[in-house]
């Protein structure tokens, strides 16, 4: 189970009834946030969630709408009294910026570890496989897609069948080798089924539409892209500031078989993205516009 939060869907600058895009996911106990303009921890509040269970931080890219809220937001997980590691992931130059912001939030109960990132990039994490990819703005950039992987059935029959001590079973259902007392050892594809579908959430903005965010978002249970224009005729402003339209989202969103976008992004003009969807929706009729706080818990497919 997987739970989705947008806690903000605006661009450029936070408004009344907008706050700055960033998401937060939860799973098992680890929660993970991408992005943190300014005003995500007054988003964090109203929501109800504690920032101090945050492990790691994904950054899109330094402008100041998606990173000028981690100071803050930092101060308040040490008064929330955490205290073990914060992982910062995030664009060459990623460590030298962060410790730029924090000569305001000098002390912190808590280490700070960095990794920048060189390329497309896959990694894992507390249960989490994110694959980075960099996206098309006029500086460095990055989408993520965030995996949760399923193991198959474990085989009963077959444990049986090969007499593993029933003590192994939950090892190898980990993933784990064995080494019996007799000498005997098994791998866990001696019980295991075909791995199962898992969970995929993709999350990208400020960028133009590529190649590689539709083959990174291929098949995503949840696509989180930005909509910074409404209105098709701003196009030639979207080219201009490397940003998109609604449509080239929803065309993106068709092209990755997803089973469900959402809008975010919005630039402080777009009053309400609800209006366009009638015509967005023709071309990617699972389109959703985001709003502050919009979550879903989504479930593995039995």
């Amino acid at each position: 189970m997987l739970d989705v939060c947008l806690l903000g869907c605006g661009g450029m600058m936070p408004l009344p009834y907008r706050w700055l895009t960033s998401l937060l996911l939860r799973y098992n106990g680890n929660n993970l946030l991408i992005d943190c303009g300014e005003g995500t921890q007054i988003a964090l509040k109203e929501k109800g969630w504690s920032p101090k269970p945050i492990g790691m931080i994904l950054f899109t890219h330094f402008h100041a709408d998606h990173i000028s809220g981690l100071p803050g937001l930092l101060l308040t997980m040490g008064n929330a009294e955490k205290h073990d590691p914060l992982l910062l992931v995030g664009p060459r130059g990623l460590e030298r910026t962060v410790k730029a912001l924090l000569t305001i939030a000098p002390e912190l109960p808590f280490e700070i570890e960095y990794k920048e990132l060189e390329g497309d990039t896959e990694f894992t994490w507390n249960g989490y496989r994110v694959n980075a990819f960099k996206v098309n703005h006029n500086i460095t950039c990055y989408g993520y897609s965030i995996n949760i992987d399923r193991a198959g059935k474990f085989n009963v029959d077959a444990a049986r069948s090969l007499d593993i001590p029933v003590q192994y079973w939950s090892i190898l259902q980990k993933g784990e080798g064995v080494a019996l007392e007799d000498g005997r050892s098994f791998t866990p594809d001696a019980v295991m089924g075909e791995r199962r579908k898992g969970l995929k959430v993709t999350y990208t903005t400020d960028t133009r539409p590529t190649n590689s965010i539709v083959e990174n978002a291929r098949n995503s249970d949840l696509f989180i892209c930005e909509g910074m224009y409404g209105e098709d005729d701003k196009l030639v402003k979207a080219r201009e500031h490397k940003h998109m339209t609604f449509s080239e989202a929803a065309d993106m969103a068709r092209r990755a078989e997803v089973k469900e976008m959402w809008l975010t992004h919005y630039s402080p003009s777009l009053v309400n993205p609800r209006e366009f969807l009638d015509r967005v929706r023709k071309i990617f009729p699972a389109t959703k516009a985001g709003k502050d706080g919009k979550t879903v818990e989504l479930d593995y497919e039995e």
